[in-house]
């Protein structure tokens, strides 16, 4: 081996007492060809002969132990396997027990043939986030094709002080294996060393016949161990419709235990925090301001924007919060250190609030997991406000408007920090504005077309145009909205492959207005067409604005069997007008069709107005979101937006063309239909 002095992030010894004692014998004798292992190789997938992983968790430390032997028949595998990287936390330490090949029979020694490297892993740090965390990179020679790989290793997790709050509670989610591997000896054991009780629960296991069995839940007290063992072993169910199987290991609390818990480590920062002592000149600014929604926006603002975002990898699974002199002080600070810093402006306010743990990215677990403070992630600020219950994340930038213009967050459950508190579901939520308001003006005149598309956002929408705005070159923006009218004006098919800037021509965009209370953000876009209509193979014309971001395709084509469909559009309405001066048929079945759709979940109203040189129409769309579609509900939920995307999200006018044969021609069609 070419490196002679340890790393404390690695280490090369025999397994823990705890760990499975493997000798060559027994590894040579697992790695048997037999129908099960030759059919999978056959099928062109790699094989894995044995895995055997624990996990060990004591009131000292977390750990975890693998050995497995697979096959390397695939290039792919062969490649990953010769050069990998595994990451380390603080006082985390990856060792090595065992590197081997079993090539044409004989069982080779590869720790001679491995060389390893200790980086550090900081290639986020420009954007805030800070981490010790070191990257252990193993790379290991002369590994062949179709030779059968063993690594033995582990990964200890020693406590210190500042993981005080992995030392009180475990929290670990085991996931069954994905489909693509095949395992003749699977086993996979949990042993529980703490002194207190832990939980798990079996979550998304199926019968025979793939239907999702209750969830189970049992217990394991100190020194107890949970066992999987399976024999030519292939995980079954559907990665594309369905959640991979998995056990829930935690602590036996609940979560009252946990929000008396974790509620005076808060609330003792808070009791010596006072917004006078430590940040006079900032309170100064508050009184000065007589408004009390304006006090409350300049006091958002003030955390958000002044006080930089530092994500603190290593003191995440703590929830110690810095002081809020500190934070303001040192003008930074993580999650935690914003959101307490934001409660303390809002209580010199007198206004209510307080701090709520969250994880968006695990958000619809939440409620399968078993209790435990480690499940969240992200902390934010619950705000109760003029009767409304509105919810901040200090951490975000660039975001402007009086609280209820503000952007809005999309979460169900939350943990609210303060005593006896249970976890808790968001409200569902309807806007009390649009999201988008469009007013699109399609004039032609002597087949030149005269377009003008007037937008304005709000919320959501206004703080990501703004940015859009702010970062993006002129010319892709322009880009942009000419590739998505190609499409609206339906000129992708009687016109594809032509350059999409000879067909929009002068085309320009500006931006009207930019309200920061109201957050509202007005752009225009202008641009002159030659030959205007769209033509098809029979020589019809027509002009035509269907707005396909009207038509919510993730709901028409979800088919999740466990995850229910999460409801999160905005209030959208759309006013698009065309004129021509040439004449149209006025009874035609798509330009006077209207729809009115009243779904629980959404209401949506197409309104239309047709003259003899032209039509508009309005398009209403008003849902009711931040909510999980009940699985009993979604059907008809989608054939709701089957409908809007049936003609029902624009409007087309078919040109009637002049002279008497082109008449005799179209009553023709007439009483045809």
């Amino acid at each position: 081996m070419e490196n002679i002095l340890e790393s404390e992030n690695y280490k090369i010894q025999k397994p823990e007492h705890w760990a499975s004692q493997i000798d060559d014998n027994q590894l040579i004798q697992s790695i048997k060809e037999s129908d099960f292992s030759n059919k999978q190789v056959e099928e062109g997938r790699d094989f894995c002969y044995l895995l055997d992983k624990i996990y060990y968790t004591s009131d000292t430390e977390n750990s975890e132990y693998a050995c497995v032997a697979y096959t390397l028949n695939e290039p792919g595998n062969l490649e990953s396997a010769s050069a990998r990287d595994v990451i380390v936390e603080e006082n985390e330490t990856y060792i090595i027990h065992r590197i081997s090949v079993l090539r044409d029979g004989v069982l080779i020694d590869k720790i001679a043939d491995t060389k390893i490297k200790v980086l550090d892993n900081e290639n986020q740090s420009e954007g805030g986030v800070l981490s010790s965390s070191k990257k252990v990179n193993i790379t290991i020679k002369d590994l062949r094709l179709y030779d059968v790989l063993i690594t033995e290793d582990s990964r200890v997790k020693v406590f210190t002080d500042r993981d005080f709050l992995r030392k009180e509670f475990l929290k670990y989610v085991y996931i069954t294996p994905n489909t693509y591997w095949a395992y003749g000896n699977y086993k996979f054991s949990f042993i529980n060393d703490r002194k207190e009780t832990i939980a798990y629960k079996k979550t998304f296991f199926r019968d025979e016949n793939g239907n999702v069995l209750k969830p189970e839940i049992n217990y394991l007290k100190k020194g107890e161990r949970f066992v999987i063992e399976k024999e030519n072993y292939i995980n079954s169910f559907d990665e594309n419709r369905e959640i991979a199987p998995y056990i829930d290991f935690a602590t036996d609390r609940s979560w009252t235990d946990l929000s008396n818990y974790i509620s005076p480590l808060y609330e003792e920062i808070y009791s010596k925090s006072f917004l006078k002592e430590f940040a006079p000149q900032l309170a100064e600014k508050l009184d000065a301001i007589t408004d009390k929604d304006e006090q409350l926006q300049y006091a958002i603002d003030y955390v958000q924007n002044h006080i930089y975002y530092v994500y603190n990898a290593d003191e995440m699974n703590g929830h110690k919060p810095q002081e809020p002199a500190v934070t303001y002080e040192n003008k930074q600070g993580d999650c935690k250190a914003k959101s307490v810093l934001l409660k303390v402006v809002l209580d010199y306010l007198n206004i209510d609030s307080s701090v709520v743990l969250v994880n968006f990215n695990s958000d619809h677990y939440i409620s399968h997991y078993l209790p435990s403070l480690l499940t969240f992630n992200h902390v934010i600020v619950k705000v109760n406000y003029k009767d409304e219950t509105y919810f901040i994340d200090a951490t975000t930038r660039d975001e402007f408007g009086l609280i209820e213009n503000r952007g809005f967050i999309y979460f169900l459950h939350y943990l609210e920090v303060k005593p006896n508190k249970q976890l808790e579901v968001k409200k569902p939520h309807k806007f009390s504005y649009y999201g988008i308001n469009e007013k699109a003006e399609f004039i032609v005149q002597n087949n030149t077309g005269s377009l003008k598309l007037t937008s304005t956002y709000k919320g959501n929408r206004a703080n990501y145009m703004r940015k859009y705005f702010k970062n993006t070159n002129k010319r892709e923006i322009i880009d942009s909205w000419n590739n998505f009218l190609f499409y609206t004006l339906n000129y992708s098919n009687d016109r594809n492959g032509t350059d999409i800037r000879t067909i929009f021509q002068n085309a320009a965009i500006d931006i009207l207005s930019d309200d920061k209370k109201l957050n509202e953000f007005t752009i225009q876009y202008t641009a002159s067409i030659e030959n205007p209509y769209f033509v098809d193979a029979q020589k019809n014309r027509f002009l035509m604005y269907f707005d396909r971001n009207v038509v919510k395709n993730n709901a028409r084509d979800f088919l999740h069997t466990d995850i229910p469909f999460w409801h999160n559009f905005d209030n959208e309405r759309y006013e698009i007008n065309l004129q021509t001066d040439q004449r149209i048929d006025t009874q035609e079945k798509f330009t006077v069709q209207e729809s009115t759709i009243i779904n629980p979940y959404f209401d949506f109203t197409s309104r239309k107005k047709v003259t003899k040189n032209g039509a508009s129409i309005t398009v209403d769309f008003k849902p009711l979101v931040n909510l999980e579609i009940p699985a009993e509900d979604f059907e008809k939920f989608r054939n709701d937006h089957h409908t809007i995307a049936d003609s029902n999200f624009g409007i087309g006018i078919d040109i009637i063309e002049q002279g008497l044969l082109n008449l005799l021609k179209f009553n023709f069609k007439k009483r045809l239909k």
